[in-house]
């Protein structure tokens, strides 16, 4: 039934109360935030249309960084202004930090023990079956045609085969997809993120009308100057107490860096952030990232909340003199927090530009671009992460400008083979939620290790 009476315009004590519901319920990673939000602002209480949504989340996919939370920040800023998107954005973030830094605690500490690493055994399956899904789940939102398939493939190519650098994939797509809408839109009509059956076609509080905020060269220069000052604010006492190379700064440059270049969210950088926290830092051991990413996907909020796990663990591991578990909250919550802030940044910066460019059609074309040359990131990190869960080995093969990996396979795992196929049959036929999964596939890993 057609709605055709605006709602009220939400209170901002109403909006810090939904945004709060958000915070604690968004479980599932970003297709399920994202549609947890778009049931709750456009469905349920019509604060923002369906159009105004979707051009709010194309801007975010464009993004580094968790595309959902940037989300909940921009429509908080359409609603109240900056205090309204920093509400919704700290909102989104706050339950699921307090949480890893918990689970993060008690891993650090207890990681050795039997059972805990018999849990952690099948949440890596349950983790790769996850991944596998979300996989699937985006390609067929984003790969309509011909075009949207070739640019997966290649962005996959040219990550797993040639480790070309991230941004340049993305960039490249992005720079494709606005070539081919300027001459030929009709190639990428069909990409990115659709309107909704079920989306109200009555007015909203946030319709089509054009934001109040003109976008002007002094306000992007007080945003840029305030946002990036908060954003390396933290350096300052770092450098002061413990000097330029401890593990707390470098936890900071290396995390700015990650807030520059993740593309695609969670899974889009995992491998890289994987690789170096083991290979160049040693912060981590083989596998405990799969770890770390199992802990993200049981609390609300974004994956990449896995950063945060990562820090911990880096600071837990060389506190520079302070006890092992401030150590570990201090390397957390500076990984949180350059990791987080530049998101802020993004959207109050560029969101008055975007408002003024919602028809743009080179522009929606090089999100469907992007949004393609996602999937194939995400089949990169699938791959990766079932490289490294069903086989014990991973070597490399480096000839010419091939450079890949590839399994030892003789060390085929084939309890870790079972306990993903346990999980996949959970998601896939038994249509289990995330957490059910993770549950099922924790329990399996401890009577796997009562039987053996």
């Amino acid at each position: 039934m057609t709605v055709n009476t605006k709602p009220a315009y939400p209170s901002f004590p109403e909006a810090l109360r939904v945004w709060a519901k958000i915070g604690f319920l968004s479980f599932g990673g970003p297709a399920g935030q994202i549609a947890l939000m778009h049931k709750e602002l456009v469905e349920d209480r019509r604060w923002i249309s369906e159009t105004r949504f979707l051009h709010a989340l194309n801007y975010c996919m464009l993004l580094p960084g968790p595309e959902a939370q940037q989300l909940a920040t921009y429509v908080g800023w359409l609603l109240h202004g900056w205090r309204g998107g920093v509400a919704a954005g700290v909102l989104f973030v706050l339950p699921g930090f307090f949480v890893i830094l918990a689970l993060a605690t008690g891993y650090a500490l207890f990681q050795q023990l039997d059972w805990v690493a018999s849990v952690f055994f099948g949440l890596k399956a349950a983790v790769l079956a996850i991944v596998v899904e979300a996989l699937i789940r985006v390609a067929r939102r984003a790969l309509k045609n011909s075009l949207s398939y070739g640019l997966a493939t290649i962005a996959f190519l040219a990550l797993f085969a040639f480790a070309v650098p991230f941004p340049l994939v993305v960039l490249g797509a992005g720079l494709v997809g606005y070539l081919v809408a300027k001459r030929r839109p009709d190639l990428l009509a069909g990409g990115g993120h659709k309107a909704s059956a079920q989306a109200p076609q009555g007015s909203a509080v946030i319709d089509q009308n054009i934001s109040e905020v003109d976008p002007s060269w002094r306000r992007a220069l007080m945003v840029t100057g305030v946002w990036g000052g908060l954003w390396i604010a933290p350096l300052v006492p770092l450098v002061f107490l413990w000097g330029w190379d401890t593990t707390f700064a470098v936890i900071m440059t290396f995390f700015s860096q990650m807030a520059v270049v993740t593309f695609g969210g969670a899974y889009a950088v995992l491998a890289y952030v994987a690789s170096e926290a083991v290979g160049t830092f040693g912060w981590l051991q083989p596998g405990e990232m799969l770890d770390g990413l199992a802990l993200a996907e049981t609390t609300p909020g974004p994956l990449v909340l896995v950063l945060s796990f990562v820090g911990y663990l880096a600071g837990f591991r060389d506190a520079s003199g302070l006890p092992p578990i401030w150590g570990g909250v201090l390397g957390a919550s500076l990984a949180t927090w350059v990791t987080f802030v530049p998101c802020f940044l993004w959207i109050f910066l560029g969101a008055p530009y975007i408002e003024r460019l919602r028809s743009n059609v080179a522009i929606a074309g090089a999100l469907a671009a992007i949004t393609a040359a996602v999937v194939g990131v995400i089949f990169n990190l699938a791959l990766w992460f079932a490289l490294h869960v069903i086989f014990d080995e991973v070597g490399r093969i480096e000839a010419s400008i091939i450079s890949m990996a590839w399994p030892v396979w003789s060390t085929l795992n084939w309890s870790a083979l079972a306990m993903t196929a346990l999980a996949a049959v959970s998601l896939f036929f038994l249509h289990w939620g995330v957490l059910r999964t993770l549950a099922l596939s924790a329990l399996a890993g401890v009577l796997l290790q009562l039987l053996v």
